[in-house]
This record gives C-alpha cells, structure tokens and sequence, in this order.
C-alpha cells in the first residue's frame, strides 16, 4: 500500500504563512507605536475580545500581556451581549480583533466603547470595515491567503504575531525583567530557574557562625548541631574570615593531633567563596560544580565582608534547580 506523502501540503501551509508574516512587518508604522504607548500608559486593564478563532487569539494576546506585567483578561464577544460589558470601564483600554471588522457580534462592544469613551484599539484587515472606522487606534493587518480556503490559519498567525509584538514592546517600555517575571510565575520550571540565592538560603540562626580564636573543641559542638557540614569563621567584627568543611577538620587532624586545642583561625581557609543575594540560584550552583564545593557564603552588596546567609547544594536540589 502506497505511503501518503503531506509534507508538501505542510511546507505550503508554511510558506503562505511566512508570506503573510512577510505582509504584516511591512505594514507596522505609528499606529503600532500609539498603541504600544497606550498599554503602557493605562492605568487599569486591557481587554481583548474577538469572535470565533480571533476570539482564540485575544485569549492567547492577552495571557501574554498578564505574564509581562500588564493586567489582562479576554470576553466571549457572545456574552458582551449579555452582561459581560460591565465589567469594560472607562479606565481600561479595550482590543477588538477581527480579520474581516464586520462581524455582527462585534456591533454592540464598539457601540458600548465609543458610547462610554473607552480606548479602543483594532486589529482589522479592512479599511472600510465598521471596526476600523470606529477604532480610535487602528493596527491594520494585511489580507492574506488561507491555507486550505476554508478555515483561518495565515489570518491568525498574522494576529497572534501582531499581539506578540505588542506584548514585548510593552515589556521592554516597562523595562520588565526577569525578577518581575519571577514574582508572577513562582511555579514550575521557569519559576525554578529564576529563583534568586535570597529565595533559598539559610539564615539566622540555622548559620553555623563561629569566632576566629575558638578553640576547635567547641567548634566541632556547633557543626555537629548545625548539621551544614561547615562553619563560617567571623573576627571580632562580625566580618568573614574563613571557613571551615568537615573534610578540612580530617585532613588536618592527620597531621596536627592536637586538634581540639586548636584555634579556629589555624584551620580555616581564608576568603570563602560567596555569591551576593540577589544572584541566580542556578549559578550559584555552576559555582559549586565547577570548584567541586558543597556551600557557598552570601553576602549583600553593600558589605561584601558580612555573611547573611549560606547556600547548601542540597538546598538548590531541593528547590528543583539544576
């Protein structure tokens, strides 16, 4: 039995989408810049509506604009007619997306917006359409070829990237970052790879702290309580000094007996590796794998001589960074 073939069939559906793509660069100009500027500048929600699969996309635009910052949410264009206008404000900035602007469903939500002077952006294909004349910012989209002539498909990959362009130029007006983003996506994965040292450290008095002239004697009291494994050595000061592993109190113990009477001082090595706060979890732990340590000292930029914290490998594995 013949095999079928359809990867000319996707590679046309491919290239009649780049093309589209293609069409809508071309077309970007100051309207696009108005609209970046309105989002950017409103002071309450940005609402995206659209029927069918343009309906779709505005839920797909606006989940972007929520993960970057700006607060969003998409209405059924159905259930506008029935009640949900109100919850469309004066404040807020409403986006009509429609590749054809005339759709019957769209007439009471452009109605209701310019009667209550609400903002209102527009993502049409036609000049003459009823959603492009009412617009108070149009963002013209080009009439482009359907795969297949039947269903939207270059129509919708024109208004997704449209809505992309849109979000990311918002986020980088709003100078957006990764620490923002950590702070509305604290699950999962991503949410992982972004936690901070700060996030997962240990402080007070889970740090094994000990002074430089203690003798060791009482030293190894505290790591056994403190379970880390290490200790950090402090002056009088309260400034780092050194640290101490556990591997470093066997090793020594080899060639000095007298390690009970030991100072802390004599044991330690100087000038611990730290990372400050604010640094990523994930490179604190390319720290630890490429100078093959367990633990690392924290520090906050404005004294880099005070430990505020420690990092434990195991508390990284723990928080699922890798």
């Amino acid at each position: 039995m013949k095999k079928n073939n359809y990867t000319k069939i996707a590679k046309r559906v491919i290239d009649l989408e780049i093309s589209a793509l293609k069409k809508l660069k071309a077309k970007i100009n100051f309207s696009f810049n108005n609209a970046v500027d309105a989002i950017v500048n409103c002071k309450s929600k940005v609402i995206l509506c659209g029927v069918g699969k343009s309906g779709l996309i505005a839920s797909k635009i606006s989940a972007t604009l929520s993960s970057v910052g700006t607060p969003s949410f998409s209405v059924s264009a159905s259930d506008c007619s029935h009640g949900d206008m109100g919850a469309i404000s004066k404040k807020d900035i409403l986006i009509l997306i429609s590749y054809s602007g005339e759709t019957n469903e769209l007439r009471n939500i452009i109605q209701y917006a310019n009667r209550n002077k609400v903002l209102l952006i527009g993502i049409v294909s036609k000049k003459e359409s009823i959603l492009h004349k009412a617009s108070d910012i149009r963002l013209l989209t080009p009439q482009v070829k359907e795969s297949g002539g039947i269903v939207p498909t270059s129509s919708t990959s024109v208004q997704l990237a449209l809505g992309d362009a849109l979000a990311i130029s918002v986020m980088k007006q709003k100078k957006f970052n990764k620490s923002d983003f950590k702070k509305l996506h604290p699950a999962g994965a991503l949410g992982a790879k972004l936690k901070t040292v700060e996030d997962i450290m240990l402080t007070g008095k889970k740090i094994p702290f000990v002074k430089d002239d203690l003798e060791m004697k009482k030293a190894l009291k505290i790591l056994t309580d403190k379970k880390l494994g290490i200790l950090i050595v402090q002056n009088k000061k309260k400034q780092t000094t050194g640290i101490i592993t556990d591997g470093q109190i066997r090793r020594f113990n080899q060639k000095n007996p007298n390690l009970l009477a030991t100072k802390v001082s004599k044991v330690m090595t100087k000038n611990p590796v730290s990372v400050e706060k604010n640094d990523l979890a994930a490179k604190a732990l390319s720290i630890m794998n490429n100078m093959k340590i367990t633990s690392l000292c924290v520090f906050d930029k404005k004294n880099k001589n005070k430990t505020i914290g420690v990092l434990h490998v195991h508390t990284i594995l723990q928080s699922n960074i890798s």
